[in-house]
Order: structure tokens, then C-alpha cells, then sequence
């Protein structure tokens, strides 16, 4: 790996197929098991290069608008479920065409679009979001059933005459939890909105389950949809995201300076901000291959990224030997929430991305440069 990773280009994302290709073979067990249809939310992982091997595991993909919608269509092909929490009406016409499932945030978005995206696409399956008003959430930031807000109908303002032309319900309320969490989420969902259930074709369980990391209750989770499936005669639909990039590969980074100001900082050619805005966001700090805590190991550095931005950080990390100039640092686990979140804040390269194949042979699939930068600003 040592060798590879010299050879990649600074800074890189690494997809490793075959820690992907163990994912998969998870998520497509459940599916197996349970009867469930799993769909890819590209808001998490969108590496499109990567969907030819994503595709026969999955059932299609889920997007949140337009782009997503046609990324979806274009690259992986199967099944297009757009919701968006407002669509915008000369979009309209262009995601009803190309999607399987369009689900309205809001009765009044359902009432202004509903009947005009199905006479665009007769075969349209159309549905509402709704709020059960629950929600485990670790992080308020990631909490769509939180006070005040705007993701989903909450039963207060559900409107039974959209019931006609409403084939399903979806419901989001999870943030990298386990089945537990879905089951107390359930309990609530069946609670407020159990009456309408039998009127369903579908019900969309959302994201936010981490199917994927270890210690997850997958036999729970598959419990849970056998016993739904049963009691209300629905198809299932699952939207992760996080799961399916989680742990497939690291953000290979450079160290460019080492300066001192109290501590040794060492500044790499990455950013935080930039990189892996989840990481200030959220936050979290990431795993470093080889690191510790600070102070752990024998030698201790803070890493930061280099922009102008003060609080471009990555966190304090201790190594056995002392960080040089051209050392490599890599952050594991960066396949999701970061190329999708990315920008060229202060003009910072994004980092280009790589796929390790099955076969061990190494592709870089996207180098990007100062045209990058430049078209996107006018």
C-alpha cells in the first residue's frame, strides 16, 4: 500500500473496492433477508465512477433535486427517487420525466405539482414526506425531526386530500444509528400516522442507518421490515448513504512545513475546511493512519490545512517518529460527506480521486486544477 500511495497524486481520495465491495455485500444481504429495496443517497456518495460496480448491489439511488436526479439517471441507471424540501417549478418537468418516486415535502407543494409531474410521466409514483416527530439525533445540525423544522409534514398540517394520488410516505429521522433507533422512530411514525398505511403502496424508512459499521443489529433491522412488510402490505424502500462509502478509503495528504508556535504544527497541502467540512461542522476528528491522541505517541502535532482560515484544523495527533517534509498523513474513512461537500474555498486544489481496483491495480479517475477553481466563479 506504501508503494501505491506514493505514486498517487497530493491530495487524493482513495476508494478501495474491495472494502466497498464488503459493504455492499452487507447492505445486499438485508435486502436478500428482508425484502426491502435499498437505494444509494448521493447527498452521502455520489463517486459516480464507482457505480458500475455499486449497481447490480442496489436498487437505484435517491436524490434531493435536479442534479442529483439527473446524475442518477445518467451514471447508474434503475430506480430515480427525487424528494426535495422545495421543488422549483421550471424543474419540474425534467425530474418528473426521468424519476420513478417524487416525493413532496409539503401538501402544498404536493397540491401546485402533483398532478401536472404525473401527466408529464403517467408511471410517476408520487409521495409526502412526513414528520414523525421523533428523532435520536446525536447532533441537533442533524436532526431532521427537530424543533422548528422544515423536513417533512408533521400530522398537524397532513392533508387527507392528497390522499387520491399519494402512493407512499417517507420519513427520515436517523444520523448514523443503529436498528434500535429506527424502532423507537417506527413506533412514533405508526403512532401518528398508522391510519394512512393501509392506503399505501410504499414506505420510505430514509437514511441515516449504519448498516455498515460494526456492532450494527442487522438481524433487528431486517426483523423490523419483515414485521412491517406483513402488517401493512407495503414495499419497503432504505436510503443509505454513510453506509455505503463508510470505511472504503482515506484522504491521502502531504505534509508541506512544519512550524512552531507553541507547539509543532504541521501544515499539509488538505483542508479542513475545504476537505472535510464535516470534521468542523459536526464536528469529529478524524482517524489518522498511525496517529494518536496527542501527547500518546512520542511525538505531538497539530495539523492544518493550508488556507488563510485561523480554524483550518484538523485536530492534535501524536506519531512514533517525527513528522518530515513529504510525509504522507492519511485520514481514513473520507469516501462520504466530503467530495460531496467539497469546495475551492482560498483557491485550495481539490484533491483528485483514485479507485483501487479488486484486482489491485490502481486508477486515478479525476485530477482537478485551476479551470476548476476558475469556471465555477463567473
Amino acid at each position: 500500500m506504501n508503494k501505491i500511495l506514493s505514486t498517487l497524486p497530493s491530495p487524493c481520495w482513495l476508494l478501495e473496492e474491495e472494502k466497498l465491495q464488503h459493504n455492499l455485500e452487507l447492505l445486499s444481504a438485508v435486502k436478500q433477508q428482508s425484502g426491502a429495496k435499498i437505494l444509494l443517497a448521493l447527498k452521502g456518495y455520489a463517486l459516480w465512477k464507482s457505480f458500475p460496480f455499486i449497481r447490480p448491489y442496489l436498487d437505484g439511488c435517491c436524490a434531493s433535486g435536479l442534479h442529483e436526479a439527473k446524475l442518477a439517471e445518467e451514471t447508474f441507471g434503475k430506480e430515480v427517487h427525487t424528494y426535495s424540501p422545495a421543488f422549483k417549478e421550471e424543474e419540474i418537468e425534467e425530474i418528473a420525466s426521468i424519476s420513478h418516486h417524487m416525493v413532496f415535502n409539503s401538501p402544498a407543494q404536493f397540491h401546485r405539482f402533483a398532478a401536472q409531474a404525473k401527466e408529464i410521466n403517467p408511471a410517476l409514483s408520487l409521495g409526502l414526506r412526513v414528520n414523525p416527530e421523533y428523532s435520536e439525533s446525536p447532533k441537533e445540525i442533524y436532526n431532521p425531526c427537530g424543533l422548528y423544522s422544515r423536513l417533512g409534514t408533521t400530522l398537524e398540517n397532513m392533508d387527507e386530500s392528497i390522499l387520491s394520488l399519494c402512493d407512499g410516505l417517507h420519513f427520515h429521522a436517523l444520523c448514523e444509528q443503529d436498528s434500535s433507533a429506527l424502532e423507537n422512530v417506527l413506533k412514533n411514525f405508526e403512532e401518528k400516522f398508522g391510519s394512512y398505511l393501509p392506503k399505501m403502496k410504499w414506505i420510505n424508512f430514509g437514511g441515516g442507518h449504519h448498516i455498515t459499521r460494526k456492532g450494527y443489529d442487522t438481524q433487528k433491522l431486517i426483523a423490523l421490515i419483515q414485521a412491517f412488510k406483513k402488517k401493512y402490505g407495503v414495499e419497503v424502500y432504505l436510503e443509505p448513504g454513510e453506509a455505503v462509502g463508510w470505511e472504503t478509503g482515506p484522504l491521502v495528504t502531504t505534509v508541506l512545513d512544519i512550524v512552531h508556535n507553541g507547539m509543532d504544527i504541521a501544515i499539509l497541502d488538505s483542508s479542513a475546511e475545504a476537505h472535510m467540512p464535516d470534521t468542523i461542522i459536526m464536528p469529529y476528528r478524524a482517524e489518522v493512519r498511525g496517529a494518536g491522541k496527542a501527547g500518546e505517541k512520542a511525538h505531538t502535532y497539530r495539523l492544518a490545512g493550508n488556507t488563510c482560515l485561523a480554524g483550518d484544523i484538523m485536530g492534535d495527533y501524536s506519531f512514533d517518529a517525527p513528522l518530515k517534509i513529504g510525509d504522507k498523513v492519511i485520514f481514513e474513512d473520507q469516501m462520504h460527506y466530503t467530495m460531496v461537500k467539497a469546495t475551492t474555498f482560498n483557491g485550495v486544489k481539490l484533491p483528485s480521486i483514485a479507485i483501487k481496483r479488486i484486482d489491485g491495480s490502481v486508477e486515478v479517475v479525476r485530477e482537478f486544477g485551476y479551470e476548476d477553481f476558475k469556471n465555477r466563479l463567473s
